[in-house]
């Protein structure tokens, strides 16, 4: 490693520099994707601890192959098999101190429009003392009196918290299917082939919709039983004919003539996957069969093969779900989506059709003000003109996120032996979040098109 590069590192670590790799053939970044870039990680890191925590998998192979297990847990003052540091009250102590750790940030960058506040330099840089200070919080967790009250407060709280992101991921869908309609929309007064895209997209997710409806009445239905499936079905499909009917009906269409099937086709294709979540997150149903044997009905009969090998299955589905929870939690703290939830939307002349839209750059981010080299990867300086992204905010939703993931990985109110082996076995909580958070994603659509008809003096743009 190059003096330079050392330089650097150690200025990233210990001062307010943005971080970059020592490899100087890796391709430029810029100083707002690295500090997101650094948070993110400091969040994979707390998730993966507490996967950890949940695992019992892990815990047995830590007693058997750790020498000096007992006395070690016993010198630490964790028990005599270390149990205060697994299961789900350890995941909520150090969920607290990782969610009390981003909204401390969170009230320290209120109100920051530029990166040479003394404020900006600390979100920026100091990464070292950072990962100390979260260290530091989710340990000192531990030592919270009187646990029992703690425990069931922060639970409530957990669970406001979890389904507040929710609704936040549901409003950026919404704002999503507007967005892609609107872009694709304003590509048809240059070219004409913009129609075609725009009916082949359409096409594409109602066909899919129509195909999960078809399959899930096939895997998830018999003639006798499965009542709530049956229900659930026809409710949810139902929803779908409805906002798609109204989504180009003649009243919605002289308020907003850019409404079209393709916004509803966005929507029902996500709906038609939470209620195929819902339905696989729903405890199984058995009868007695001719030979007086309990059989499981109303669950796929290749889905029992899959959960043979649950390690497996509860590896990749978990580094799935997480790796979507990032993903939303980056893409939900750009500018535009930040304003989106304020009902700030870009008008119709400033939209430029593009096949990628959502890669859009956002606003002054392409502008490369100022570039620096330190023998590593070139960091591009992007925020000398003001903020790309709104800081606050950021921490706000990376707030809302620990809480989401330690009502997640502890089976929301399922929270009593609970393992990260049994993530996908079926519970109610589950399945009633997930059924609600799909009903409720259907009436923010559907305000988004009837709000101009209850309020025609106010102005919406979507």
């Amino acid at each position: 490693m190059s003096a330079p590069c050392c330089a650097g590192q150690l200025a990233c670590c210990c001062g307010t520099a943005a971080c970059s790799l020592c490899c100087k053939c890796c391709p430029k970044i810029k100083q707002s994707t690295s500090t997101r870039f650094m948070y993110a990680l400091y969040f994979i890191l707390v998730t993966l601890i507490c996967c950890i925590m949940m695992s019992r998998t892990v815990a047995t192979e830590m007693k058997a192959h750790i020498p000096f297990y007992k006395h070690i847990c016993e010198g630490i003052k964790a028990g005599e098999t270390c149990e205060k540091l697994v299961g789900y009250s350890a995941v909520y102590r150090v969920s607290f101190g990782m969610a009390s750790f981003f909204f401390i940030f969170f009230l320290l960058t209120i109100k920051i429009n530029n990166s040479k506040s003394c404020r900006a330099y600390i979100h920026n840089g100091f990464w070292f003392i950072k990962l100390l200070v979260l260290a530091a919080m989710c340990s000192g967790a531990f030592f919270i009196p009187d646990q029992d009250t703690f425990l069931n407060a922060w639970r409530y709280v957990g669970a406001g918290g979890g389904f507040l992101f929710i609704v936040i991921q549901l409003i950026l869908l919404v704002e999503f299917a507007h967005k892609w309609n609107k872009n694709w929309t304003a590509g048809t007064t240059h070219n004409k082939l913009w129609y075609g895209l725009l009916a082949l997209g359409t096409l594409i997710l109602y066909s899919v919709a129509v195909g999960a409806v078809i399959l899930m009445a096939v895997f998830y239905t018999r003639s006798e039983g499965c009542t709530y499936n049956k229900i659930l079905l026809g409710v949810n499909g139902g929803l779908c004919i409805l906002i798609s009917l109204v989504a180009i009906s003649p009243c919605v269409q002289s308020r907003q003539p850019h409404s079209s099937l393709l916004q509803s086709g966005v929507i029902s294709c996500y709906v038609m996957y939470l209620t195929f979540s819902s339905l696989s997150s729903k405890p199984p149903e058995t009868i007695l069969d001719e030979n007086h044997k309990n059989i499981t009905i109303c669950v796929p009969d290749f889905s029992q093969g899959l959960h043979r090998d649950e390690n497996l299955v509860t590896g990749l589905g978990t580094a799935l779900l997480f790796c979507c929870i990032l993903y939303s939690c980056l893409t939900s703290t750009t500018r535009a989506s930040s304003e989106a939830l304020r009902g700030i939307y870009a008008t119709p002349e400033t939209e430029v059709a593009r096949c990628c839209f959502c890669c859009a750059p956002d606003g002054d981010a392409d502008t490369e003000e100022h570039v620096e080299e330190r023998g590593g990867q070139t960091v591009i300086y992007d925020e000398k003109r003001g903020t790309v992204y709104s800081y606050a905010y950021f921490h706000f939703v990376f707030f809302l996120a620990s809480l989401y993931v330690m009502m997640t990985v502890t089976h929301w109110f399922n929270y009593e032996g609970a393992e990260i082996e049994k993530f996908f076995s079926g519970t109610w909580s589950i399945f009633w979040i997930k059924m609600v958070s799909c009903w409720v994603c259907v009436l923010l659509y559907l305000w988004t098109l009837v709000a101009p008809l209850c309020c025609p003096t106010r102005q919406f743009s979507v």
